[in-house]
């Protein structure tokens, strides 16, 4: 069984987090280098490194390379005078907002000890929070032709999305991953066309929303990181 080391940040900075996802990254890969190298010298490999952090960032969009500027709404100026921070990162997908209360998922794992499908895996981050809103008693799902988690349509309400997914992946070493709408002030969606999806029919929504009332964050992690540890069959140090 593969085993994964778990790290919750807290509330920390983009360029942070991302600094520190992006030198993992590079010591699994330089860990899966290493290992073909003693294949072809004879000698006994090494156990695979992989990294599943949770975090929450202060107000901030990032934009995908697949991205769109346009649907960044707010100008520079707006951008600061909102407490608002913007990067373009090298995930895939379009444009979505990170901020308090949103469970932030960067899996930095080797795939190379579970799966080599990419199809797979964002099924997977998918499946794991399906199955975490389903203990709070909250059906979703998804939508064919879109990546995240949704919830389906009904009364009056359309089909929303509560989970956006942006991954990348380098020598089967995953980084980015997905933002779960929590507590997520909703309001701040509303400054860009969030994954670049302008249907009618489609909104952003959060557990508290859906729920009407603010969640126990650290236990919607504890169930998250569950249903993840159950679905990749891995371990934690």
């Amino acid at each position: 069984m593969e085993q994964v080391k778990f790290k919750d940040l807290g509330l920390i900075d983009y360029q942070t987090a991302w600094d520190y996802q992006t030198e993992l990254h590079k010591q699994v890969v330089d860990r899966k280098l290493e290992n073909r190298q003693r294949k072809k010298d004879g000698q006994p490999t090494l156990s695979l490194l992989h990294h599943l952090l949770f975090c929450e960032h202060p107000p901030v969009y990032t934009l995908g390379k697949s991205g769109s500027l346009d649907h960044l709404l707010l100008k520079e100026e707006e951008l600061s005078d909102g407490g608002f921070t913007f990067y373009k990162i090298n995930r895939g997908g379009d444009i979505t907002y990170h901020g308090p209360g949103q469970i932030v998922g960067y899996p930095i794992l080797d795939l190379d000890g579970f799966f080599n499908d990419v199809h797979k895996y964002v099924r997977y981050l998918e499946e794991a929070v399906i199955r975490t809103l389903a203990d709070f008693g909250i059906e979703a799902g998804r939508e064919e032709g879109y990546t995240g988690v949704w919830l389906p349509e009904m009364d009056t309400q359309p089909k929303r999305k509560i989970c956006a997914i942006g991954v990348h992946l380098s020598r089967w070493v995953t980084m980015h991953g997905f933002a779960f709408n929590v507590n997520t002030q909703l309001q701040h969606f509303e400054n860009i066309i969030p994954c670049g999806i302008q249907e009618e029919d489609k909104a952003v929504t959060s557990m508290a929303k859906e729920l009407g009332r603010p969640m126990d964050l650290s236990l919607v992690k504890e169930k998250l990181r569950q249903h993840f540890a159950q679905l990749f069959g891995f371990g934690f140090e």
